[in-house]
């Protein structure tokens, strides 16, 4: 296994792609509250996806006051979480579930997200992995920014040598801030801007040979 003793797991563009769903979602926010706002697209929100919610509030909702941002945001991940739940559609990427099975007993897993508060528990009831996952954080539960949030995963759960799975450059840089090799998930939404980085995926299914 590589000598290590857990296994961080990032959310979008890593286990799954939800931004069809989020994009309908967030425009029909949109539209009932402030309409003067852009819709969104799939494509804009994977360029977007990995960010804090306030950061993609600045970048998204630009015309409007700070407090309509926190408003509109708060509305768009309240009907993003409901579009979600009631969705049937596998937005899983290929072979995730199967694998995240065979690694647990293995190797502990768990989740950090730069996400919403409550979105980290949809996404394990969702593809019924709860009892999979041996802890989480995001943003949303602390304000943390994930290189903090790796951290406090690493600490709480005295972690000696973990690695991380993601897919933005974002998440590469959060792992070097935490002192955490990086996996990259190259069939995600982005990309590091160098190659520094422990290991890369073109698959999910490919992480249960690399540890």
């Amino acid at each position: 296994m590589n000598n290590f003793d857990g296994l961080i797991l990032d959310v979008d563009g890593t286990i799954w792609n939800t931004t069809g769903i989020v994009a309908q979602a967030w425009n029909k926010v949109i539209d009932e509250t402030f309409p003067q706002v852009s819709h969104v697209t799939a494509e804009i929100l994977k360029g977007q996806f990995g960010k804090t919610m306030d950061v993609i509030a600045d970048n998204l909702f630009g015309v409007l006051t700070a407090e309509e941002k926190k408003i509109l945001m708060e509305k768009c991940c309240s009907n993003e979480q409901k579009a979600i739940l009631e969705n049937n559609e596998d937005i899983t990427y290929e072979g995730v579930i199967k694998s995240l099975n065979n690694l647990y007993g293995k190797i502990p897993l768990f989740i950090v997200s730069n996400c919403q508060s409550g979105y980290i528990e949809i996404v394990m009831e969702k593809n019924k992995i709860t009892h999979l996952i041996k802890d989480f954080e995001c943003f949303g539960n602390n304000g943390f920014p994930k290189d903090e949030n790796i951290s406090l995963i690493v600490k709480r759960n005295g972690l000696k040598k973990p690695v991380y799975v993601g897919d933005t450059q974002g998440d590469f840089e959060a792992c070097k801030k935490a002192g955490v090799p990086f996996i990259w998930a190259a069939y995600g939404f982005g990309h590091p801007e160098t190659d520094d980085y422990f290991a890369k995926i073109e698959k999910f299914t490919e992480l249960e040979a690399l540890l």
